[in-house]
């Protein structure tokens, strides 16, 4: 098997198929999520042994403080993007995520801020 064929998941292991997953939805309900959209999981992965491993698989991957983006869990599912939103769409219409959109570049590039760093680095 080369490296560039999917592989299969792990024996004993099953994977649900996408519409069953988001009950053939194609669009999220309640939620907005874009692929920049920090997912945090708001229980552990082990909250319900019958949840769907999808489910728990990204529950333990977006494990409190951290969480994660919402292109790095498809990315790392090997699911493309629209499914993975509408996954995450149920999950967070369930209450089993919390998810906060990026943050504006304002929030991020605060000049004086970062001259006072500056400045402070260069005391030392």
């Amino acid at each position: 098997m080369s490296q560039d064929e999917p592989q299969p998941p792990p024996a004993g292991r099953r994977r649900t198929r996408l519409y069953a997953l988001t009950d053939g939805r194609t669009a999220a309900e309640d939620s907005v999520l874009t692929m920049d959209t920090t997912i945090t999981a708001a229980t552990g992965a082990d909250v319900d042994g019958g949840l769907p491993t999808e489910w728990q698989e990204i529950l333990a991957m977006c494990a409190p403080p951290g969480g994660r983006a919402v292109a790095e869990i498809a990315a790392r599912m090997n699911i493309r993007l629209t499914p993975m939103t509408l996954l995450l769409g149920e999950l967070a219409d369930r209450g089993l995520i919390h998810h906060r959109p990026p943050l504006a570049a304002a929030e991020t590039t605060d000049m004086h801020l970062l001259m006072r760093i500056r400045d402070s680095l260069a005391r030392i």
